[in-house]
C-alpha cells in the first residue's frame, strides 16, 4: 500500500485546485479559467503536504520518523506559502503599480492563514477518506 503515499497528496491536490476553481468561479460569477494559477482559497500547496502528514500518521504512527519528517515539510511550506510567497505578491502589486507598461506580475501567489486552514483541513479530510476506502 506504499503507493498511497504518491496517490493522497495527488488526490488533495484535484480536490484543492478543484474546490479553488469553484471558490473563484462564485466570487466572479463565471467560470474562474483566468484566476487558475498560484494563490486562493483553499492552498493547494498546504493540501498536498498535509494530505501526507494524515496518511503517515494513520499509516506509521505519530512516533514514527517518516510522520516527523512530513511535519516538519509541511511546517516549512506552510510558513513559506504565508510568509515568503505572500510577501513576494506584495511586492508584485507595488512593481505592477510602478511599471505598468511593462507586462504584469502575477500578484497573488501566497496566502491567508484562512486560506492555508482550508488547505490542511482538505488534505486532512482526502487522506482520511483515502485511508478509510483502502483498509
Amino acid at each position: 500500500m506504499k503507493w498511497l503515499y504518491l496517490f493522497t497528496p495527488f488526490c488533495a491536490w484535484v480536490v484543492a485546485g478543484g474546490l479553488k476553481f469553484l471558490v473563484n468561479s462564485i466570487k466572479s460569477k463565471r467560470l474562474a479559467f483566468h484566476q487558475i494559477g498560484y494563490g486562493g482559497m483553499p492552498s493547494s500547496h498546504t493540501a498536498i503536504v498535509s494530505s501526507v502528514v494524515a496518511m503517515t500518521a494513520f499509516r506509521e504512527g505519530v512516533e514514527s520518523s517518516a510522520f516527523v519528517l512530513s511535519l516538519t515539510l509541511a511546517f516549512i511550506v506552510i510558513m513559506d506559502a504565508m510568509d515568503l510567497r505572500r510577501k513576494i505578491g506584495q511586492h508584485a502589486e507595488r512593481l505592477n503599480q510602478l511599471a505598468p507598461a511593462l507586462p504584469k506580475l502575477r500578484e497573488r501567489v501566497g496566502h491567508s492563514p484562512v486560506e492555508v486552514l482550508a488547505g490542511v483541513l482538505t488534505g486532512i479530510f482526502t487522506a482520511t477518506l483515502i485511508h478509510l476506502i483502502s483498509q
